[in-house]
C-alpha cells in the first residue's frame, strides 16, 4: 500500500506483515493525515521513518513517539486523539508535562520487555494498583500509545496465556484493558488479541475513574531482569524456604499483652468494618446547584474551574475534569448536582470543594452531567427512596472512612437515565442530561 502526498512531511516504511502484527502502528497510520504522512508497506523491508529534511529513525518506539509528536507538529496529540496524553505541545511545556512524557516512555519500555518474554511475576498487581486512581497509565483524557502498547504486550506476548487468564481477577486492569479492546474494535476495526478476546465486565467493580488533574506520576514497575525465573502472572514473594523462615521468626517473637481497656487490633478492625457497612446513601450531602462562572484551568488542559451557587453564603469553587466533553458556554448557567461533603483539596493548585456528579460509560468516552428537575430550588438536598431520614456525615468522616468510595459503586442510572442507589430512585428525581442509561454516577 502506498499513499502518495506531495505535501507529506514524513515517510514511514514498514513491511506489510510487521504492520499487520502491530496494532499500535496500525492506529497511528490510520489516524495520521495522508497530507502529512506517506506510508510505504512493501512485502519486505526494514522499519524506518524519514522526516522532511533528511532525518531518519529506525527504532519502533522512537518512530511512534515522533509521529505522534513533533514529527507531524503534534497533530495526533489533540482532540479527538491524545496519543501522548496532550503533553507534547512546546507552547505548554512544564516539569509536569515533561514527567508525564517520561512516564509514557518508561511504560513503552516495559511493554517491550513483556513482548520479549521477560518475567511477569507480580506485574498485574503493580499495574492494578497504579490504575486504582487513574483511568489510563499517564494523566490523559483518553488512552495513549503507552496504554495500547502495554495492553497489546499483555495479550500477545509469549507468556500471555497466564496473564490473560488472570486479568479478570484484577478489576482495575480488567476495566482498563476492556476499554482499550472495545475502543480499538469500534473506532479502528483492530483486534487487541488475534486469539480469544478479554472477557467483558459482567458486573462493574466500581465507578469509572475520572481524571481531575491531581494524579501523580508514580514509579514504573522495574523492567524484568534477564535470566530471572519465569512464572505465572502472580506469585507470592519469596520461596517456600523464605516463607517458612519468616513464619518461624514470627512464632518465636514474644507476644505482647493487651493493655487494660484496649481491644485487640483484629477486633478493632472488625468493628470498624462493621460500622462502615452500616453507612447508606443518606451519608452523602448531594445538592442542587447552578454554575455561575466557568473558566479553563490555567495549568491543566483537562480541568474546568467553576463557581457554583449552592444556596450558601458564597458560591463554591469546584474543579471538574470536563474539558474533553463540554465547552465553557455549555457549563455557565447550567443547573447541576453536586456532592458537597467532600473535603476541600487543591487540584493542580486550584482549591476545589465538592464534585459535580456526572454519568459515564464504562470506558469514559461519554460523560453527561446529572441534571435536577426545573422546579428544584438551588440548595435542595437530593435523597433516595427509603433513605430519607439520615443526616449527611461530616467531611472529615467521609474522607477518613472512605464512605463515598464504598457507596459509589451502587450509584448509577437506570434504564431511563434516572439516578438510583441500589435501585432506589433519587428524590427529587435527577437524571443524566441526555438520558444515558445504565451508567455509573460519580
Amino acid at each position: 500500500m502506498i499513499v502518495n502526498a506531495n505535501s507529506a512531511i514524513a515517510t514511514l516504511t514498514v513491511a506489510a506483515g510487521e504492520l499487520n502484527a502491530d496494532p499500535l502502528l496500525q492506529v497511528v497510520t490510520k489516524v495520521a493525515s495522508p497530507l502529512q504522512l506517506t506510508v510505504k508497506s512493501p512485502k519486505k523491508g526494514s522499519l524506518s521513518l524519514e522526516l522532511h529534511g533528511g532525518l531518519k529513525l529506525t527504532q519502533r518506539n522512537s518512530i511512534i513517539r515522533c509521529l505522534c509528536g513533533m514529527g507531524m507538529h503534534n497533530a495526533l496529540d489533540g482532540s479527538p486523539y491524545y496519543l501522548l496524553g496532550g503533553h507534547a505541545s512546546p507552547a505548554s511545556a512544564s516539569p509536569y508535562r515533561a514527567t508525564s512524557l517520561a512516564s509514557l516512555t518508561a511504560w513503552m519500555s516495559l511493554a517491550d520487555q513483556v513482548k520479549k518474554g521477560g518475567d511477569t511475576e507480580g506485574l498485574l498487581d503493580q499495574i492494578d494498583s497504579h490504575l486504582a486512581t487513574r483511568a489510563f497509565l499517564i494523566d490523559s483524557p483518553s488512552f495513549t500509545i503507552a496504554d495500547i502498547d502495554l495492553a497489546v504486550a499483555l495479550v500477545r506476548s509469549k507468556s500471555s496465556a497466564p496473564l490473560v487468564a488472570a486479568i479478570p481477577s484484577y478489576s482495575n486492569v480488567h476495566r482498563w484493558i476492556s476499554g482499550i479492546q472495545e475502543s480499538l474494535k469500534a473506532e479502528f476495526g483492530i483486534a487487541l488479541s488475534p486469539k480469544a478476546a478479554i472477557p467483558e465486565i459482567a458486573n462493574s467493580q466500581g465507578p469509572p475513574v475520572f481524571f481531575y488533574g491531581n494524579e501523580t506520576n508514580v514509579v514504573i514497575p522495574k523492567a524484568p531482569v534477564a535470566g530471572a525465573p519465569k512464572g505465572g502472572a502472580v506469585k507470592a514473594a519469596g520461596g517456600k524456604g523464605q516463607q517458612q523462615k519468616q513464619q518461624n521468626q514470627a512464632n518465636n517473637k514474644p507476644k505482647k499483652e493487651a493493655k487494660p481497656g484496649k481491644q485487640p487490633k483484629g477486633k478493632q478492625q472488625q468493628q470498624q468494618q462493621a460500622a462502615a457497612a452500616t453507612f447508606d446513601v443518606s451519608a452523602l450531602d448531594i445538592r442542587v446547584g447552578k454554575i455561575v462562572k466557568a473558566w479553563h484551568h490555567p495549568e491543566s488542559e483537562k480541568l474546568f474551574c467553576e463557581e457554583i451557587d449552592l444556596g450558601e453564603d458564597a458560591p463554591r469553587q469546584i474543579a471538574s475534569g470536563l474539558r474533553a466533553f463540554y465547552k465553557t458556554e455549555q457549563l455557565e448557567g447550567r443547573r447541576v448536582v453536586v456532592l458537597c461533603n467532600l473535603k476541600a483539596r487543591k487540584l493542580v493548585g486550584f482549591p476545589s470543594h465538592g464534585m459535580v456528579l456526572c454519568a459515564s460509560n464504562a470506558d469514559h468516552t461519554a460523560v453527561e452531567c446529572m441534571e435536577p428537575p426545573e422546579d428544584a430550588a438551588i440548595g435542595t438536598r437530593i435523597m433516595f427512596e427509603g433513605f430519607t431520614e439520615g443526616e449527611p456525615e461530616p467531611e472529615n468522616k467521609i474522607a477518613k472512612k472512605k464512605i463515598f468510595e464504598k457507596l459509589a459503586p451502587d450509584l448509577k442510572t437506570d434504564a431511563n437515565g434516572i439516578c438510583v442507589w441500589k435501585g432506589a430512585a433519587s428524590v427529587p428525581s435527577i437524571k443524566a442530561c441526555k438520558g444515558m442509561p445504565n451508567a455509573q454516577v460519580s
